[in-house]
């Protein structure tokens, strides 16, 4: 008898320990197409999957979609996401503001998507950086937070000079990305150009009053665009969360790969809007295109946000910003 309730109190301890890990998850994921990797996650129940087959149980998902760095960040310290889709410079700029600070600190989980914006005008006058004016207002989803904002800086301190990275943010101004689009398309609010993303930033172009003035990829190369990030707590609390997260966003990167068509309907599935899933297959089609959740560039954006003064803290490795698991890879 004894040996019995041994047995069980054994079983129920094993039971609570696989179940010890949190059953309900919130997460976001951005606008864009370079989003949807976290999108099929969303859509193919890829976190709950692997979930399961950690042992965890089944677990509920709550999903939102969020555009900007400062409003992902300011949601996360508020404490009302659990993992977030982010640019990579604005998760940086987190990590780096709350590193030390126990209940604020973030962690990376996993790159999602490269690929490349384009900045684009609908003013006739602008051919470069150096055209644009203080009439000009260039959107971007998060004022110096978000990747559209950072790559703009980027893309000035090339043409400006190292500390010339500052001249455009004065005509910056925040807006989501499909606010922007349409914006710059109809010409209303002042909007004269947008740093935009896929597929905002092939929509616009069908627009004859609008034309591309620059492309990242030719400032800075084919680095990670967004990643996935959760607060460091959140993370030590759930390690087979984070594994189950990792594995699912790379079922999802491998799922784009081979089914671009459903891919795209994914999309448009979750996103809404008049635009044809055949438009949205041709970004995915596009070279530039790319989803991987290994990270690349990481260090290139902290060293340049380092000069910029936007953090004060500087990873030593991009290891020091993501969860263990993911240090094996190749990343930098």
């Amino acid at each position: 008898m004894i040996l019995r309730l041994l047995a069980v109190a054994t079983a129920l301890c094993f039971s609570v320990g696989a179940r010890a890990e949190t059953d309900h998850v919130r997460l976001s994921h951005g606008y864009s197409s370079s989003y949807l990797a976290m999108m099929i996650v969303r859509d193919r129940h890829l976190l709950e999957k692997h979930a399961a087959a950690a042992g965890l149980g089944k677990i509920e998902t709550t999903w939102q979609a969020l555009d900007g760095g400062n409003v992902i960040n300011d949601a996360m310290l508020a404490g009302s996401l659990d993992i977030a889709g982010i640019g990579v410079p604005g998760f940086i700029t987190l990590w780096s503001k709350t590193r030390g600070i126990p209940k604020s600190e973030v962690i990376g989980i996993s790159a999602i998507s490269g690929g490349a914006l384009w900045l684009n005008t609908n003013n006739p006058n602008v051919h470069s950086l150096r055209d644009f004016t203080v009439a000009d207002k260039i959107a971007v989803p998060g004022i110096k937070t978000s990747f559209a904002a950072v790559a703009l800086q980027m893309a000035a301190a090339k043409e400006f000079g190292p500390d010339g990275y500052g001249k455009l943010d004065p005509i910056t101004v925040g807006l989501p990305h499909p606010d922007a689009a349409t914006a710059l398309m109809s010409g209303s609010g002042g909007i004269t150009a947008h740093v935009a993303s896929p597929p905002f930033s092939h929509l616009e172009l069908t627009s004859p009053k609008v034309h591309r003035v620059l492309n990242t990829m030719d400032v800075f190369g084919p680095l990670t665009i967004l990643m996935s990030m959760t607060p460091k707590v959140f993370a030590t609390a759930n390690p087979r969360l984070m594994e189950a997260m990792l594995a699912a966003t790379d079922e999802a990167v491998a799922f784009i790969a081979a089914h671009k068509p459903e891919a795209a309907a994914t999309y448009i599935s979750i996103m809404g809007g008049k635009t044809p899933a055949s438009d949205i297959q041709k970004v995915l089609e596009d070279p530039e295109s790319g989803f991987s959740t290994t990270p690349n560039g990481a260090m290139q954006y902290a060293r340049f946000l380092a000069h910029a003064g936007t953090i004060k803290t500087v990873p030593a490795a991009w290891t020091d910003m993501f969860i263990a698991p993911l240090h094996g890879r190749a990343g930098n």
